[in-house]
């Protein structure tokens, strides 16, 4: 293995290719022309004697070798950052990055929306990205891969090994259209279990939740009629017809001009939100800034 022309560039070259294991979305992010990224893993490949990237049935796929590299080269390069970046000033304006926040619509609508409008102001060269909220396994991979850099979820449902910062506590109330015939300002528990009921399962299809774990405790059921993935439209839903929801506060503020927002009529276990993140970045300046204004808002 010839290492001697190995230089700082090339390492964070290999470091991004390993992790985007194509070499066209490599070449983007470093903002290279393909032919160009193409003669760097040539030479990457020459220096370390193994090819690094094979082509598989699903698009390109990293050797034993690379594999091996890829955990102690991002804590490397991430070392060599912070040195670099330590005895230079952070100044949010003129932070150019792009930030990848992966959330539930819930989380979007609850705390990103506000977020980056803020963020326009701090921070105006900065562009930010939301995804939906993958699975636990794809979310820790793109956590690992850099594809991502802070999620907002459920502290139980955070990957193994990845970092959290608790941002805040949710809870829940019941919401119904204005001039519901049976809801007027108070609920009680024998109309509220009559009533016909929305209920979000984010993965689709289900009809329980956190409600129907309280109800059945004290021997009480509620008739679900509909079931959506996302909370954002269960208010317009509840506008439009005599259907009722629990839903998480946050979501009701911003409906409470138009339906009525009212305590439910037993107790409902709420939820904690946290902040995600994975350990690389807990160091680095512009990443530690991002998740404490985003601690600051919530």
């Amino acid at each position: 293995m010839d290492t001697k022309n190995l230089d700082l560039g090339l390492l964070v070259t290999l470091e991004t290719l390993l992790a985007e294991r194509n070499v066209s979305r490599a070449a983007r992010r470093l903002n290279l022309s393909q032919p160009a990224l193409s003669a760097r893993l040539a030479r990457l490949r020459d220096a370390l004697g193994d090819p690094l990237l094979i082509p598989g049935q699903r698009g390109m796929v990293l050797t034993q070798r690379a594999l091996e590299m890829m955990q102690p080269l991002q804590e490397a390069l991430e070392s060599v950052r912070r040195v670099v970046e330590r005895g230079a000033p952070f100044d949010p304006e003129t932070l150019r990055s792009t930030v990848v926040i992966a959330a539930s619509d819930y989380a979007q609508y609850a705390l990103l929306a506000r977020y980056s409008v803020a963020l326009r102001t701090e921070a105006p060269m900065i562009r930010i990205a939301w995804r939906s909220m993958p699975d636990l396994l794809a979310l820790a991979t793109q956590l690992e891969r850099g594809e991502v850099d802070l999620a907002l979820a459920r502290p139980e449902t955070a990957p193994a090994g990845m970092r959290q910062r608790h941002l805040y506590e949710e809870e829940y109330v019941v919401i119904a259209r204005q001039g519901h015939p049976a809801v007027r300002g108070t609920l009680d528990l024998d109309v509220f279990c009559a009533l016909d009921h929305v209920v979000v399962s984010t993965r689709g299809g289900g009809f329980a939740g956190p409600t129907d774990a309280a109800l059945e405790a004290i021997g009480r059921r509620r008739t679900v009629a509909l079931s959506t993935s996302g909370f954002l439209i269960v208010p317009e839903i509840v506008l439009r017809s005599d259907m009722i929801a629990v839903v998480p506060r946050r979501i009701a503020d911003g409906w409470s001009e138009r339906v009525q927002v009212l305590e439910p009529p037993l107790h409902i276990s709420g939820f904690a939100i946290t902040c995600i993140w994975h350990e690389r970045t807990t160091n680095h300046p512009a990443q530690s800034w991002l998740r404490d204004r985003l601690a600051a808002l919530a």
